[in-house]
């Protein structure tokens, strides 16, 4: 892009912005956001850098997208770091990305101001990364600040599955038959047992990178989710896009089937 570009958009885009904000409606934004953190790696490709690049990019978008959050009020955010399927990735990008993810989050633990919740099979996972993100979570666990769920190793049958076997286990301990347990399963038992047990379902599920699919993110929980697609790969993410989102949200009419 031209330099006189850019130039204009420094000083145009904090003026447009701030528009946004001031004129979206408190009483019909989202409480919890889902994001679908996509394309580092063809972002990385775009700008003639390798993977771990492109992922350290990503990285360091997270933390501004949360203080945007927190900006508009948003309670929890979801943000899907690593599916099941990128395990599957060559070690040679997989190890250094593992990494990437440790430090990003023991980074936001750090800052004492979000309450960070990993989300996945942690057993999936290597266990020094287990690990990092279990110690993440307790070192937040006391914090009074917006709620952050961490998917790593996420993926959204897996979670279902999980749970699953949690309520058999649960009602398998307790004796009860699998009669009275077929005639007593329901919506809200299995909820009950998954990973984001107790929280709201996500009013709003972003995924940037143009792609326009859910890739198994938040399966259950996002069934009344409005979704927004952005063309712009992850690291190019910025708050204009973001308030877009919740712009585009506000302006929707929400059914929930009716």
């Amino acid at each position: 892009m031209a330099d006189w570009k850019r130039a204009i958009r420094r000083v145009l885009y904090p003026a447009y912005e701030a528009r946004v904000v001031k004129f979206l409606p408190t009483d019909r934004l989202p409480k919890h956001v889902g994001v679908m953190l996509d394309g580092n790696r063809r972002w990385a490709k775009a700008v003639g850098a390798d993977t771990a690049h492109g992922h350290r990019a990503g990285a360091a978008n997270i933390e501004p997208l949360l203080g945007w959050c927190e900006e508009v009020g948003i309670e929890v955010v979801t943000l899907w770091l690593l599916s099941t399927d990128n395990l599957n990735r060559p070690a040679a990008e997989l190890e250094p990305l593992m990494t990437i993810i440790e430090d990003a989050v023991a980074s936001l633990a750090d800052q004492k101001r979000w309450r960070l919740h990993p989300v996945g099979a942690l057993d999936l996972l290597p266990a020094a990364t287990a690990r990092r993100l279990k110690e993440s979570e307790d070192a937040t666990r006391e914090v009074d600040g917006m709620l952050v769920n961490v998917a790593v190793g996420y993926g959204g049958r897996r979670e279902i599955a999980d749970a699953v076997r949690s309520l058999l286990l649960e009602h398998a301990e307790k004796g009860t038959s699998l009669e009275d347990l077929a005639h007593d399963i329901d919506v809200d038992s299995i909820s009950e047992h998954l990973y984001t047990k107790g929280q709201p379902d996500p009013d709003l599920v972003i995924r940037t990178s143009g792609e326009q699919r859910l890739g198994g993110f938040l399966l259950w929980q996002s069934a009344k989710s409005e979704f927004y697609f952005c063309e712009a790969f992850w690291p190019d993410f910025r708050r204009v896009d973001f308030l877009r989102a919740i712009r585009a949200y506000a302006e929707r009419e929400r059914r929930f089937g009716a």
